[in-house]
């Protein structure tokens, strides 16, 4: 008995929610398992002041279970500011599943998850991440309407990627417009790590505006295939933060920008689609400010992908989605004046115009 309570009381020291960094004021985390399916999921919902909590679900093989808390977190908490940022009535939210989605993923544990996700009363709704594919998110519709990336033949605006993408592109030549001078990115060289849907994509646009580009990624497959697609150069050093560059596009998992790579860096300008680049946004959000490089805030510039879902909620078109994405461009140049006048990094001056926009939701809501 003795042991038992040693046991209960460290427990308590460890404060796995509250006491997590990434833990800022969330309103809700449930943590989903089921035995049948083998499903173990964690939905964070971060902040819902401006709408319902919308974010995508990722299926990652975590090694541990604090380390999908953690990324639940932080993803939940970007996806407040995206929204926020993008102009759109939608709150910040993410969830997570444990387990690898090559190998684990099945129909029955995907509506499972749905089933969690309809529990909750639409106060959050799901979408498209790393590890899933538009026929999870057609799963996850069969058992509840709070889903968005679902099929265009089932009425959804279908895979968010591409728009993405164009985000992330729109916001690459606003950062080149700001620290070269110009947007025209022929003849530069760009570094996209990661070829996903959102990378690869990423690829085929800066390979039509003449760009030089260098892929990287650990699926040698990949690399291959979309090197063969495009004619882009694949990586083959040792450092890929040390290379020569113009554009360092981040397009896989986060925190690459960190303590062991930040001072590498040779590129000018970071604009990618990955979430949370900055392992800490305080510490290296200022340091890139002091070497003068250019960071295009990746919660504003990979915002596509939810402007593309959002269509679903508010039923306008294709057209409109375009429009609202390619605004991205005006967005980050708006960001990059707010941050040298106000003598900030880019990614405080975002937050700061996020912030200001649930604030005054916050008053309209007490009045």
């Amino acid at each position: 008995m003795e042991s038992e309570l040693i046991a209960l009381n460290d427990l308590k020291k460890v404060d796995p929610v509250f006491g997590q960094i990434s833990f800022d004021n969330h309103e809700q985390v449930v943590f989903c398992q089921d035995k049948d399916t083998g499903l173990k999921a964690i939905i964070g919902i971060h902040n819902t002041v401006l709408g319902p909590a919308l974010g995508g679900t990722r299926m990652w093989k975590y090694n541990n279970e604090w380390e999908a808390l953690n990324d639940v977190l932080r993803l939940s908490r970007g996806m407040t500011f995206k929204s926020a940022i993008s102009g759109l009535n939608l709150g910040g939210g993410k969830a997570v599943i444990i387990g690898d989605a090559k190998t684990e993923k099945t129909p029955e544990l995907m509506q499972k998850f749905g089933a969690y996700v309809h529990s909750l009363g639409g106060k959050y709704i799901t979408a498209e991440d790393v590890g899933m594919e538009t026929s999870d998110m057609d799963l996850v519709h069969d058992v509840t309407p709070y889903v968005t990336g679902i099929s265009e033949s089932r009425g959804g605006a279908g895979n968010p990627s591409p728009i993405t993408a164009y985000g992330v592109y729109m916001g690459m030549k606003a950062a080149a417009k700001f620290q070269f001078g110009s947007d025209v990115l022929s003849g530069k060289k760009v570094l996209v790590q990661g070829i996903g849907h959102v990378g690869e994509t990423l690829v085929s646009y800066l390979t039509k505006e003449d760009a030089r580009v260098v892929i990287a990624d650990i699926n040698e497959e990949r690399l291959n295939e979309v090197s063969s697609k495009y004619g882009a150069e694949i990586y083959r050093g040792k450092d890929l933060y040390s290379e020569e560059a113009d554009i360092y596009a981040p397009c896989a998992l986060g925190a690459t920008v960190n303590n062991e790579t930040i001072g590498k860096l040779k590129a000018k300008v970071i604009a990618g689609a990955a979430n949370n680049q900055l392992a800490d946004e305080n510490i290296h959000g200022a340091l890139l400010k002091e070497k003068g490089i250019a960071y295009a805030p990746d919660f504003l510039i990979n915002a596509g992908g939810i402007i593309n879902v959002y269509a679903e909620i508010e039923n306008y078109g294709k057209q409109e989605i375009i429009n609202k994405t390619e605004n991205i461009y005006n967005t980050t140049l708006e960001i990059f004046s707010k941050a040298e006048l106000e003598g900030i990094t880019t990614h405080q001056a975002a937050l700061k115009t996020a912030q200001s926009l649930i604030d005054a939701r916050k008053l309209e809501l007490k009045k």
